[in-house]
């Protein structure tokens, strides 16, 4: 059985900021962009019998920096939707709703963890055959990433509060004998 290697976009000006960015369109930072295109030395000699993408430009770009192609690009990768929450930091989320978490709180307008899990779980029922020959590459979001580590291990949603996830960054699942295993995070 083989691996598949998560990769988070590249920097974005809200993602620096730490603001919420589900829906909005941004383009990478020049050091996105940067750091997006030393994620190619370390993608080198490897092979992916499929490679999925995000529909943002940020997830995009950074695909495109890091050598991948051919790469599909599939819906269900988006980043979670955060709804009235988008472009707001969690400071200004708890001004009002002071226990909030993405992991445990309601995002208005937006998804719920279990909307988002379903999601990952599509993703993941689709990479699963492509496994048995070949490895399979995901470029994403930081916590839709976060819930596909989850759900590939087993765990609800919310346990993906623990997978703690950097921009452009490599991390990848795989098998210790038949057992789904988290192999490597934020490299």
């Amino acid at each position: 059985m083989r691996e598949i290697v998560l990769v988070r976009h590249g920097e974005t000006e809200w993602s620096a900021a730490g603001r919420h960015t589900s829906v909005t369109d941004l383009d990478l930072t020049p050091d996105g962009e940067r750091r997006a295109a030393l994620l190619a030395g370390r993608l080198a000699g490897r092979s992916f019998g499929l490679v999925l993408c995000s529909p943002r430009t940020r997830a995009q770009r950074t695909a495109v920096l890091a050598g991948l192609a051919p790469v599909v690009t599939d819906g269900d990768l988006a980043e979670w939707n955060y709804g009235d929450y988008e472009g707001l930091t969690t400071a200004q989320i708890r001004e009002h709703d002071p226990a909030w978490t993405i992991w445990s709180g309601t995002t208005p307008g937006g998804e719920t963890a279990a909307q988002v899990a379903t999601r990952a779980d599509r993703v993941l029922d689709r990479v699963r055959p492509v496994l048995s020959s070949a490895d399979v590459c995901l470029v994403a979001h930081g916590h839709f990433l976060r819930v596909v580590t989850a759900r590939w291990l087993g765990l609800p949603p919310r346990d993906g509060a623990l997978f703690k996830l950097e921009t452009a960054t490599l991390s990848v699942l795989g098998y210790e004998r038949d057992t789904p295993t988290l192999l490597q995070w934020n490299a």
